[in-house]
């Protein structure tokens, strides 16, 4: 017996069968704290396994190692903190996980082996967004059972929301408008957000039998409605959970980016709000804040 909730020290490697692939700052944390209280769904002690985007984006591998090692000393503190023995199934697990040749194939699916048979393993990376069409056609025929679930945010308040973060994690803060500009100049803010290039390749590959879109803003309008349609297209049975209304990550209130960073924002991300009425309809774009 393990003292592990809904693991299975003797599973076998197996692939996920729910995917969150995006978008970045809209919602996936929130949706993996949901997902995690589900009976019927295991995911990995860590939010995110960056399979997908380790094989297909070069430049994401130099950090993902060390994702993975933070993922372990972030668990060990967890149970150091409550003054709980580290569980040997979670250690002997991580070894295997974080010891020898990662990213592979095989690999993958040991990730998800303590899934117990009767759950839905899910992974949820919102990098699997951005993914060149052939890592697309990739997962498309790595994982035909999967069902996969897209949230769509404002794309000024993603690209906001996404700066203060990575302003947070270099501890710097920009005075005055100038620097505000010149912040915004990063091409990351606009890569992670560029659903016109990226919702056709998942679109192409699968009906909405298989993915499911959803506008970001239908979490606080009504967020146990969102988990319904989660819960739908995923084979879930409904699941009453916790913390619905909670907010994953309070916004920096040091970092203010101003009106005109704003408005070029806007203005630059145009051909985003465009794309997204033209696809989804005026009802849909009307929630993605």
């Amino acid at each position: 017996m393990t003292a592990l909730p809904k693991w299975d020290a003797e599973g076998r490697p197996k692939k996920p069968l729910i995917v969150g692939i995006g978008a970045q700052k809209a919602g996936t944390t929130w949706l993996s704290q949901m997902l995690t209280q589900h009976p019927q769904v295991w995911i990995p002690p860590f939010k995110e396994v960056q399979f997908f985007n380790h094989r297909f984006v070069p430049e994401h591998r130099q950090w993902l190692p060390w994702h993975f090692r933070r993922a372990r000393q972030n668990q060990e503190k967890r149970y150091a903190a409550r003054g709980l023995p580290f569980p040997p199934e979670l250690d002997a697990w991580l070894g295997r996980i974080t010891r020898g040749e990662m990213f592979t194939n095989h690999w993958y699916k040991q990730v998800f082996a303590p899934a117990p048979e009767d759950t839905q393993p899910c992974d949820i990376t919102p990098e699997y967004s951005t993914l060149p069409d052939e890592g697309v056609q990739f997962v498309a025929d790595f994982l035909p059972r999967a069902r996969f679930i897209y949230i769509i945010r404002h794309p000024v308040d993603r690209a906001v929301s996404q700066l203060k973060i990575n302003l947070t994690r270099k501890n710097r803060k920009p005075r005055g408008v100038e620097a505000w500009l010149a912040e915004i100049e990063d091409p990351v803010l606009y890569d992670r957000g560029d659903y016109a290039t990226y919702v056709p390749r998942w679109t192409s590959r699968f009906g909405a039998d298989r993915l499911l879109i959803l506008p970001f803003g239908a979490i606080a309008a009504n967020p146990g409605g969102f988990m319904r349609r989660v819960e739908t297209h995923c084979g879930l049975e409904p699941h009453a959970y916790q913390n619905l209304a909670a907010k994953v990550f309070a916004g920096n209130a040091e970092l203010s980016v101003p009106a005109e960073a704003r408005a070029v924002l806007r203005e630059r991300l145009e051909p985003q709000f465009a794309f997204i009425e033209a696809t989804f309809g005026k009802d849909f774009a009307a929630q993605i804040r």
